[in-house]
């Protein structure tokens, strides 16, 4: 790559964009969380080049490949490689290998028709590690972040009819440092690829996110829209109108906002400003009280002090009518934005689900919707024995079930954002998310993290997570990664985060590693790793815990092992201070190879090594507690007996009377949903009865 391409602004030429950690995206859009319908998908077969190097320009024959695909499964030379903590090559941050395998991806598509005069955006959904994009021999833009979409604006690339996409994709880089994350090394295109069409002013985001009042029986509405427009200069006269409705397992009244202003004219800071209203400004800085008419003035002098940025329509929602969320209860409503021209017609309209519940530490306990609910985790990659990295749809709704029938009610989506349809389904079947960022230096373990050449890196890959995943109710704690020790480049991302959601507290365990009740500025967390039960427990009853204690993995599932599963929930269930955990992990990571020679025609699960890569771990990756076809090991069987939501228990004294306790151990819903069965022996005949319970719903 020599330069991009002049777009009538004067560039400066980037040679190797992969092997520059101060650049993370050239030209790429900002994250949002707008889904915009009208699309061409560009799924499916597309002409494609293997090259050694990632400067290498391509030449000669074709051949092909699926998109989402990694080519690291699909018959090329460049194999999967499993690392744990090592990175697979010798060379030191931030450079990459001189051998660099580069997949060049090529398509040619129909522009339609409809979409002449509209704008056009390119979405990638995620590539390993760099892309580069061209489109008809004109490059467009950059992106790193192997597991967050990538978006271009290629209105004025575009030639009516056939055009021709060209998608590099650089597998090591100086981003590789970043994402040494215990997994299987692949390279390619792992999500989907389409273009989206909307109009010259367009919604550009939307955030909303509920929330539950103090009382936690009326819910909070923070909505904020922003509108894109030409050149960035909003125009005057503009609105939003928002509705929202409950779906069919929810309740509740239809919410209607009509006409909500989009901000346009930015006042001129230093007119209209009298010495009554900078008397209010400091009556307010010192927390003095306010009449009535004092408070309605203050809202009209705020807003000439604190404009709202151009090209943004706010509105907050109280005493809202609707059923909390809850991992138990998974209640969404449907939002439903629409922007309007000057003119009243409507241009433009987008909906998404909400949910609302409450996410708050509380003393050492992490409350949700004022609850103290224990946290029954399972750590998950995006993983598939075939594919490698690309997941289905249908594969992401089948863990999300089983995870459920066996007890679990949390997921880390380690360690990186996964798949944008994950949280959907997590928001839609009811599981509570550690979302975390696409962090791991575990090779040089705090250097990275304290370099400044990474600091963009660091900040891009929190905000771009938080922007994308915001809207989410399952999301309850932010991640800044995994493994990359401590520095200044978790402070900066931090800040970030507080700053733009406070709703939700932070997580990371690299903070609170060396001192579990140390000034954790990063972390609200104790999130420690394989911390064994004695040290959990002496650190609840030492007097100095400061935080929730939510192991962030335990319980590692190799081999022969989850020993004292038992244990650590008869500690945890009977410890103030902590919390739960989330398990070492949900997959084996076996990737499925055939056998060659006198074996052909059978196959195996192969792990580090087997496909003669070399540094490898072994088998460390086979430490799920499923196989790789999702078949459940022992130890799950085990923990669906500890986290079963009822508990029947009975001593001889109430056995000779008939009786047997039954307790309901789940935070809101009462056990109507269940189907009760039981066997009563006497003399050697077992008389057998089936009956739904009619327990009333515990307080």
């Amino acid at each position: 790559m020599a330069q991009l391409a002049d777009r009538g602004v004067a560039r400066l030429p980037i040679v190797t964009p992969w092997e520059a950690p101060e650049l993370t995206s050239l030209d790429r859009l900002p994250m949002h969380a707008v889904p915009h319908p009208d699309r061409l998908e560009l799924d499916g077969r597309w002409q494609f080049q293997l090259l050694p190097r990632a400067d290498e320009v391509a030449a000669g024959a074709w051949d092909e490949i699926t998109v989402p695909g990694v080519w690291t499964m699909q018959g090329f030379p460049d194999l999967p490689q499993y690392t744990n903590v090592q990175m697979p090559w010798d060379e030191r941050p931030p450079h990459p290998p001189e051998r660099n395998p580069t997949g060049v991806f090529r398509r040619t598509f129909e522009l339609p028709g409809d979409w002449t005069d509209r704008r056009v955006v390119l979405h990638v959904g995620a590539a390993e590690s760099v892309l580069i994009v061209t489109l008809n021999d004109r490059e467009v833009g950059v992106s790193k972040d192997s597991h967050l979409a990538a978006e271009f604006d290629v209105t004025g690339f575009l030639e009516p009819g056939e055009n021709t996409l060209t998608l590099r994709v650089v597998k090591w880089s100086d981003a590789s440092f970043v994402e040494d994350q215990d997994q299987w090394w692949h390279g390619g295109i792992t999500r989907s690829v389409f273009l989206y069409a909307t109009g010259p002013v367009f919604i550009a985001d939307i955030r909303a996110i509920g929330g539950l009042a103090d009382d936690l029986a009326t819910s909070l509405l923070d909505l904020e829209v922003r509108v894109g427009f030409p050149d960035d200069l909003a125009q005057p006269g503009w609105t939003v109108d928002a509705r929202l409705e409950p779906t069919a397992k929810g309740g509740g009244d239809v919410l209607a906002v009509q006409g909500l202003e989009v901000s346009a004219d930015r006042p001129e800071l230093h007119t209209r400003t009298t010495s009554a209203d900078s008397d209010l400004m400091h009556r307010r800085a010192q927390g003095l009280p306010f009449s009535a008419d004092e408070e309605a003035r203050w809202s009209e002098i705020y807003g000439r002090f604190a404009p709202l940025p151009e090209g943004i329509a706010v509105w907050h929602g109280e005493d809202l009518r609707v059923h909390a969320w809850s991992a138990e209860q998974p209640t969404l409503y449907r939002l439903s934005v629409g922007l309007r021209s000057p003119g009243g017609a409507l241009v433009e309209e987008a909906s998404l689900p909400v949910g609302f519940r409450r996410v708050e530490i509380r003393g050492l306990d992490l409350l949700l919707n004022g609850k103290r609910v224990l946290l029954r985790g399972v750590n998950r990659h995006d993983f598939d024995q075939r594919a490698g990295r690309v997941v289905s749809r249908e594969s992401m709704r089948a863990d999300i079930v089983q995870m459920k029938q066996f007890g679990f009610n949390a997921v880390r989506t380690s360690h990186y954002p996964n798949d944008p349809a994950f949280l959907e389904l997590t928001d839609e079947l009811g599981l509570w998310v550690i979302s975390e960022a696409d962090i791991e230096s575990h090779a040089f373990y705090r250097g990275v993290s304290d370099d400044p050449r990474y600091l963009e890196a660091w900040v891009d890959r929190v905000s771009r997570m938080a922007l994308r995943d915001k809207n989410h109710p399952s999301v309850i704690l932010w991640s800044l990664g995994n493994e990359s020790g401590y520095g200044v480049n978790h402070d900066a991302a931090a800040a970030w985060l507080r700053r733009f959601d406070p709703s939700r507290p932070l997580h990371y365990e690299g903070a609170i590693r060396f001192g579990w009740a140390s000034d954790q500025r990063v972390s609200d967390i104790t999130c420690p790793m394989y911390p064994p039960i004695s040290a959990i427990v002496a650190h609840a009853r030492s007097g100095t815990q400061r935080h929730p204690l939510i192991m962030c993995e335990f319980s590692h599932a190799m081999g022969n092992s989850n020993g004292t599963l038992a244990e650590y929930w008869d500690a945890i269930e009977s410890t103030p201070g902590l919390q739960g955990g989330f398990i070492w992990e949900w997959w084996d990571h076996g990737l499925v190879q055939d056998l060659p020679g006198s074996d052909a025609g059978r196959w195996r699960w192969a792990y580090g090594g087997d496909f003669g890569d070399r540094p490898n771990d072994g088998n460390f990756c086979i430490d799920g507690v499923v196989w790789p076809d999702r078949t459940p090991k022992p130890a799950l069987w085990e923990h669906k007996q500890l986290a079963a939501p009822v508990r029947i228990g009975a001593d001889q004294a109430g056995l000779r009377d008939g009786q047997v306790s039954v307790l309901n151990r789940q935070a809101w819903r009462d056990i109507g949903w269940l189907d009760v069965r039981w066997e009563v022996a006497l003399d050697g005949d077992v008389v057998k009865a089936r009956q739904r319970p009619t327990l009333a719903r515990r307080g």
